[in-house]
Protein backbone atom coordinates (compact mmCIF):
# COMPACT_ATOMS: atom_id res chain seq x y z
CA UNK A 1 0.00 0.00 0.00
CA UNK A 2 1.39 3.19 -0.86
CA UNK A 3 1.81 6.09 1.93
CA UNK A 4 -0.20 8.59 0.19
CA UNK A 5 -3.38 9.44 -1.47
CA UNK A 6 -3.81 9.56 -4.64
CA UNK A 7 -7.39 10.94 -6.74
CA UNK A 8 -7.33 11.76 -10.60
CA UNK A 9 -2.86 11.16 -10.01
CA UNK A 10 -2.64 13.95 -7.92
CA UNK A 11 -0.96 12.89 -4.38
CA UNK A 12 -3.26 15.05 -2.02
CA UNK A 13 -1.63 16.19 1.67
CA UNK A 14 1.16 18.88 2.52
CA UNK A 15 4.45 18.97 1.31
CA UNK A 16 7.28 19.77 3.53
CA UNK A 17 7.66 23.06 2.82
CA UNK A 18 3.70 23.67 3.77
CA UNK A 19 4.49 21.47 7.04
CA UNK A 20 7.28 24.01 7.63
CA UNK A 21 4.93 26.72 6.72
CA UNK A 22 2.34 25.34 9.61
CA UNK A 23 4.98 25.19 11.94
CA UNK A 24 6.05 28.52 11.02
CA UNK A 25 2.92 30.37 11.32
CA UNK A 26 2.56 28.97 15.04
CA UNK A 27 5.79 30.31 16.66
CA UNK A 28 4.84 33.55 18.63
CA UNK A 29 6.64 36.86 17.89
CA UNK A 30 9.55 37.07 20.00
CA UNK A 31 10.16 33.61 20.75
CA UNK A 32 13.57 31.87 20.85
CA UNK A 33 13.91 28.83 18.58
CA UNK A 34 15.69 25.85 18.45
CA UNK A 35 14.81 23.77 14.88
CA UNK A 36 16.28 20.56 14.66
CA UNK A 37 17.87 19.01 11.66
CA UNK A 38 16.41 18.01 8.85
CA UNK A 39 12.38 19.13 7.79
CA UNK A 40 12.76 21.21 10.87
CA UNK A 41 15.34 23.61 9.30
CA UNK A 42 12.68 25.04 6.71
CA UNK A 43 10.93 26.41 9.02
CA UNK A 44 13.00 29.51 9.62
CA UNK A 45 12.24 29.82 5.96
CA UNK A 46 8.47 30.71 6.33
CA UNK A 47 8.25 33.02 9.36
CA UNK A 48 5.62 35.46 8.47
CA UNK A 49 6.98 38.58 7.69
CA UNK A 50 7.16 41.15 10.58
CA UNK A 51 7.62 38.49 12.68
CA UNK A 52 10.63 38.10 15.09
CA UNK A 53 11.86 35.07 15.84
CA UNK A 54 15.42 34.61 17.34
CA UNK A 55 16.88 31.02 16.35
CA UNK A 56 18.87 29.39 18.70
CA UNK A 57 21.99 26.41 17.86
CA UNK A 58 23.26 24.55 20.53
CA UNK A 59 26.64 24.73 19.33
CA UNK A 60 26.53 28.24 20.84
CA UNK A 61 24.98 30.68 18.95
CA UNK A 62 22.30 33.03 19.77
CA UNK A 63 20.57 34.84 16.69
CA UNK A 64 21.34 32.30 13.78
CA UNK A 65 20.80 34.12 10.56
CA UNK A 66 19.73 32.55 7.35
CA UNK A 67 21.74 29.97 5.35
CA UNK A 68 24.82 31.03 3.90
CA UNK A 69 24.83 31.67 0.03
CA UNK A 70 27.48 30.00 -2.14
CA UNK A 71 30.30 31.56 -1.87
CA UNK A 72 30.19 33.55 1.28
CA UNK A 73 30.27 30.82 3.73
CA UNK A 74 32.06 31.18 7.29
CA UNK A 75 33.93 27.97 7.66
CA UNK A 76 33.70 28.73 11.63
CA UNK A 77 29.94 29.90 11.44
CA UNK A 78 28.00 26.54 11.18
CA UNK A 79 24.79 25.45 12.79
CA UNK A 80 23.90 21.46 15.14
CA UNK A 81 23.62 20.39 11.68
CA UNK A 82 27.01 21.29 10.20
CA UNK A 83 25.84 23.84 7.33
CA UNK A 84 26.91 27.02 7.28
CA UNK A 85 24.58 29.62 8.51
CA UNK A 86 24.81 33.32 8.83
CA UNK A 87 24.36 35.73 11.90
CA UNK A 88 21.79 38.51 12.46
CA UNK A 89 22.85 42.10 14.00
CA UNK A 90 23.27 41.53 17.74
CA UNK A 91 23.89 37.99 17.92
CA UNK A 92 26.26 36.34 20.77
CA UNK A 93 28.10 33.51 20.65
CA UNK A 94 29.06 31.18 23.65
CA UNK A 95 30.71 27.96 25.27
CA UNK A 96 28.58 24.90 24.49
CA UNK A 97 28.33 24.51 28.30
CA UNK A 98 26.33 27.62 28.29
CA UNK A 99 24.21 27.00 25.64
CA UNK A 100 23.26 23.73 26.99
CA UNK A 101 22.46 25.90 30.40
CA UNK A 102 19.66 28.26 28.34
CA UNK A 103 18.28 24.76 26.88
CA UNK A 104 18.32 22.96 30.82
CA UNK A 105 17.41 26.51 32.43
CA UNK A 106 13.97 26.62 30.12
CA UNK A 107 14.84 29.70 28.11
CA UNK A 108 14.24 28.72 25.01
CA UNK A 109 10.53 28.98 24.09
CA UNK A 110 9.87 26.44 21.56
CA UNK A 111 11.95 23.30 19.83
CA UNK A 112 10.74 21.68 16.44
CA UNK A 113 12.23 18.10 16.08
CA UNK A 114 11.66 15.25 14.00
CA UNK A 115 10.56 11.99 15.01
CA UNK A 116 10.90 7.86 14.08
CA UNK A 117 7.81 7.70 16.43
CA UNK A 118 5.58 9.74 18.46
CA UNK A 119 3.07 8.01 21.02
CA UNK A 120 -0.64 8.76 21.50
CA UNK A 121 0.80 9.85 25.15
CA UNK A 122 3.30 12.44 23.96
CA UNK A 123 6.25 10.30 24.39
CA UNK A 124 9.06 11.06 21.40
CA UNK A 125 11.79 8.64 19.89
CA UNK A 126 13.59 10.33 17.61
CA UNK A 127 17.31 9.23 17.89
CA UNK A 128 17.37 5.81 17.21
CA UNK A 129 15.99 3.01 16.09
CA UNK A 130 17.51 0.52 18.28
CA UNK A 131 19.36 -1.21 15.46
CA UNK A 132 22.90 -1.78 16.90
CA UNK A 133 24.29 -1.07 13.38
CA UNK A 134 23.30 2.34 13.76
CA UNK A 135 25.94 5.53 14.50
CA UNK A 136 24.83 6.90 18.31
CA UNK A 137 22.85 10.39 17.42
CA UNK A 138 21.11 11.23 20.51
CA UNK A 139 23.10 14.79 19.81
CA UNK A 140 20.86 17.36 22.43
CA UNK A 141 17.58 15.94 21.81
CA UNK A 142 17.06 14.78 25.32
CA UNK A 143 18.34 18.32 26.69
CA UNK A 144 15.90 20.05 24.56
CA UNK A 145 12.60 18.12 25.33
CA UNK A 146 13.58 18.19 28.81
CA UNK A 147 14.51 22.01 29.08
CA UNK A 148 12.28 23.52 26.04
CA UNK A 149 9.03 24.91 27.02
CA UNK A 150 7.03 23.82 24.26
CA UNK A 151 8.14 20.28 21.62
CA UNK A 152 6.30 20.47 17.98
CA UNK A 153 7.26 17.76 15.87
CA UNK A 154 7.04 17.87 12.01
CA UNK A 155 7.28 14.34 10.57
CA UNK A 156 6.07 12.46 7.62
CA UNK A 157 3.08 10.64 8.66
CA UNK A 158 4.04 7.40 7.85
CA UNK A 159 7.54 5.45 6.82
CA UNK A 160 8.57 4.17 3.37
CA UNK A 161 7.03 1.24 4.14
CA UNK A 162 3.33 2.58 5.03
CA UNK A 163 4.43 1.68 9.33
CA UNK A 164 2.77 4.66 11.19
CA UNK A 165 4.77 7.42 13.26
CA UNK A 166 1.81 8.08 15.68
CA UNK A 167 2.05 4.88 17.86
CA UNK A 168 0.17 3.71 20.71
CA UNK A 169 3.47 3.13 22.63
CA UNK A 170 6.56 3.78 21.40
CA UNK A 171 8.73 0.88 20.46
CA UNK A 172 12.19 2.75 19.74
CA UNK A 173 14.46 3.82 22.55
CA UNK A 174 12.96 6.93 23.75
CA UNK A 175 14.15 10.52 23.84
CA UNK A 176 11.46 12.00 26.74
CA UNK A 177 8.32 10.88 27.88
CA UNK A 178 5.43 13.62 28.17
CA UNK A 179 7.38 15.97 26.14
CA UNK A 180 5.44 16.41 22.71
CA UNK A 181 2.92 19.64 22.47
CA UNK A 182 1.35 19.35 18.48
CA UNK A 183 2.87 16.94 15.99
CA UNK A 184 2.77 18.18 12.43
CA UNK A 185 2.56 15.81 9.13
CA UNK A 186 1.86 15.48 5.53
CA UNK A 187 -1.85 14.63 6.20
CA UNK A 188 -2.77 16.88 9.67
CA UNK A 189 -1.61 18.90 12.72
CA UNK A 190 -2.56 17.07 15.60
CA UNK A 191 -2.55 18.35 19.54
CA UNK A 192 -1.15 15.93 22.61
CA UNK A 193 -3.59 16.86 25.41
CA UNK A 194 -3.94 14.70 28.76
CA UNK A 195 -2.46 12.06 26.97
CA UNK A 196 -4.75 11.75 23.65
CA UNK A 197 -4.65 13.46 20.66
CA UNK A 198 -6.74 15.23 18.94
CA UNK A 199 -6.92 16.18 15.21
CA UNK A 200 -6.71 20.27 15.01
CA UNK A 201 -6.82 20.72 10.84
CA UNK A 202 -6.64 17.95 8.15
CA UNK A 203 -4.31 18.32 4.74
CA UNK A 204 -6.72 18.75 1.91
CA UNK A 205 -8.38 15.82 0.66
CA UNK A 206 -7.48 13.91 3.98
CA UNK A 207 -10.83 12.50 5.55
CA UNK A 208 -10.25 11.65 9.35
CA UNK A 209 -11.16 8.11 8.46
CA UNK A 210 -8.14 7.82 6.20
CA UNK A 211 -6.09 9.96 8.78
CA UNK A 212 -7.10 6.87 11.77
CA UNK A 213 -6.28 4.32 9.11
CA UNK A 214 -2.54 5.17 8.93
CA UNK A 215 -2.59 6.01 12.82
CA UNK A 216 -2.14 3.42 15.12
CA UNK A 217 -2.90 5.60 17.69
CA UNK A 218 -6.30 6.52 18.79
CA UNK A 219 -7.34 9.83 16.99
CA UNK A 220 -10.23 11.79 18.31
CA UNK A 221 -11.90 14.75 16.63
CA UNK A 222 -12.43 18.63 18.17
Amino acid sequence: MKNTMESDNKIIGWSTGEMAQKVAMDIHDGAYVNLGIGIPEMVAGFIPEGREVIYHTENGLLGMGKVAEVGSEDPELVNAGKKYVTAIPGAAYFHHADSFAMIRGGHIDVCVLGAYQVSEEGDLANWSTGNPNDIPAVGGAMDLVAGVKTIYVITKHTTKTDESKIVKQCTYPLTGKNVVSRIYTNYAIIDVRDKQLFVRELAPGVSFEFLQKHTEATLHQE
